[in-house]
């Protein structure tokens, strides 16, 4: 079993930036065994895919609206997971989820449906 929880959520202004940690604890625990992803859900939505990472295989997939703005970044010491966000838009509004699923062979995948574990959500809210 994991458990995630993020934090980091806020309202902001369009083009300002926003970093969201995402703590995983559990036994056995590692990145190198689990692929962590992203996701947002905005009002009336459904659940969109923002980022996918597996540690062990070095692969990352982005979803096409956020690619180039949105950052990845691991901290092994504390088992956190950041997004970067930057030059966030008002589209960008939406709770924003971390999720994890157990593959150890390093797969990388974009649909909810497929992790297993997540997060309780934070919300980001982009407004001048």
């Amino acid at each position: 079993q994991v458990q995630l929880v993020e934090s980091g959520g806020g309202t902001v202004q369009p083009g300002d930036s926003l970093q969201l940690p995402c703590t995983a604890s559990g036994e056995n625990f590692s990145f190198r065994r689990y692929t962590m992803g992203w996701f947002r859900q905005a009002p009336g939505k459904e659940r969109e895919f923002v980022v996918g990472s597996n540690w062990y295989s070095g692969e990352t997939y982005w979803g096409d609206a956020v690619e180039g703005r949105f950052t990845i970044s691991k901290d092994n010491a504390d088992n956190t997971v950041y997004l970067g966000m930057n030059n966030l838009r008002p589209e960008d509004t939406a709770v924003y989820y971390c999720a994890a699923d157990y593959r150890p062979g390093g797969t990388v995948v974009d649909a909810p449906y497929q992790y297993e574990f997540w997060g309780q959500g934070t919300q980001v809210t982009v407004a001048s």
